[in-house]
């Protein structure tokens, strides 16, 4: 019973959305502005963890973007202004999708590329295999292979 309660907790516990990072001094008074951060926040990728937004980084690094963010809010810049100001300043890599661009480009096509060439290998995999409707055979077992065989499929114990 208390295997089964302590699982319960851990599925709760994982099921829960994960908790931001966003301190209380940093939140803006107006909360359309502050759902504007929020919203951009989550687009950002923090510098130290490069994996996760600044809106969920607990990095001082990621505070600092945060409150930059607020701060080009407040000054009245848009979200694209925003965006396109810590691109300039910190280059594509904090933008956690990247945008559709020349340089990116590859990025964006290698994996549909990969999906659709795989595809298309095994579409042509099966239907050779289909073609010639025989398996190739296994070469024949040797007689030490047959002895071996043999021993292992014997009820008898091995002698060491």
């Amino acid at each position: 019973m208390r295997r089964m309660m302590a699982a319960f907790i851990a599925l709760v516990l994982l099921a829960l959305p994960a908790g931001h990072a966003v301190q209380p001094d940093e939140i803006m008074p107006d909360p359309v502005k502050e759902s504007r951060a929020r919203e951009l926040s989550r687009e950002l990728r923090c510098m130290v963890c490069q994996n996760q937004s600044i809106d969920d980084s607990d990095a001082p690094l990621a505070r600092d973007l945060r409150l930059l963010v607020r701060e080009r809010i407040a000054a009245g810049d848009s979200n694209s202004q925003v965006l396109d100001f810590l691109v300039a300043r910190y280059g594509e890599f904090v933008l956690l999708k990247p945008r559709f661009e020349l340089q990116t480009l590859l990025l964006w096509l290698l994996g549909p590329v990969l999906l659709i060439g795989g595809g298309l290998a095994l579409w042509l995999q099966i239907r050779r295999r289909s073609r010639t409707g025989v398996d190739v055979p296994a070469p024949p077992l040797t007689p030490d292979e047959k002895a071996r065989l043999a021993a292992l499929m014997s009820d008898e114990p091995k002698s060491p």
